[in-house]
């Protein structure tokens, strides 16, 4: 009877390896149509996960019918299920949108795509939480297996990732939400390029932002535009090198 468990075992064990296949992809970001690196690929299925590379490409293992997630920072995460192709391309909007000209939209509060993303994604929340190490039982307190195991499991890594990358998200979207062009353009006067490129140079830290108030942070865009003036390629990051596609 053992034996025959033990073959039963070793063929639905193969049969899923069988199923299994190296998805090879690229993300790109949908306004600007560059790639997009430092973004983290997680499967669902078999919750393997991993970064893509400089060039925006990434493998992963999945099958027909895995649900593919993109996070990445500054971006709205993406999702795609995986069909039989070996192929699968990523287009990730981002959380803040710079137009042409920029252009008032709606904003969501932080909070409210915080928790959006929590309800979308609570499998991550769930199993990389690995909640308290210490356990109390009918023999007294002892240590928790299922939390050991989060911590220490593949599973709970790729999840915590995946869970950091939303929790960022988060912190960029508290920032966005107050330093908004509107307000920037209403105190420095600047529109549209010269804005993006004083808002990307001067962007404040999210910790400056849960600190200060309405008036110190206009101050904050004032003073900031007289570097601006005087220097205004100081804090300009190098243009990023095209990739051809």
């Amino acid at each position: 009877m053992g034996t025959i468990f033990c073959g039963l075992l070793l063929s639905v064990a193969s049969h899923f390896a069988s199923a299994q296949a190296t998805i090879e992809g690229i993300v790109f970001d949908t306004h600007t149509k560059q790639r997009i690196s430092q973004v983290y690929i997680y499967n669902t299925g078999n919750d393997d996960g991993g970064y893509n590379n400089t060039r925006g490409e990434f493998t992963i293992t999945a099958s027909p019918g895995d649900i593919l997630i993109a996070a990445a920072k500054g971006y709205y995460p993406d999702t795609l299920v995986v069909s039989d192709k070996k192929v699968v391309l990523f287009n990730m909007t981002r959380s803040t949108i710079w137009l042409d000209e920029v252009s008032v939209v709606a904003r969501r509060s932080p909070e409210e795509r915080l928790e959006e993303n929590k309800r979308e994604y609570g499998s991550a929340y769930s199993k990389g939480s690995a909640g308290s190490i210490f356990s109390t039982g009918p023999t007294g307190a002892g240590l928790s297996i299922d939390a050991l195991y989060k911590l220490i499991s593949r599973e709970g890594k790729n999840s915590r990732r995946l869970q950091e990358i939303i929790e960022r998200d988060y912190r960029e979207s508290v920032i966005d939400y107050r330093f908004t062009p509107e307000l920037v353009s209403s105190v420095t006067g600047l529109q549209g390029e010269d804005l993006a490129d004083f808002m990307r140079q001067y962007r404040p830290s999210y910790y400056f932002i849960l600190s200060t108030n309405d008036y110190n942070l206009a101050f904050y865009i004032r003073s900031s535009l007289a570097r601006y003036r005087q220097n205004p390629a100081a804090r300009r990051l190098p243009p990023l090198h095209t990739i051809e596609k």
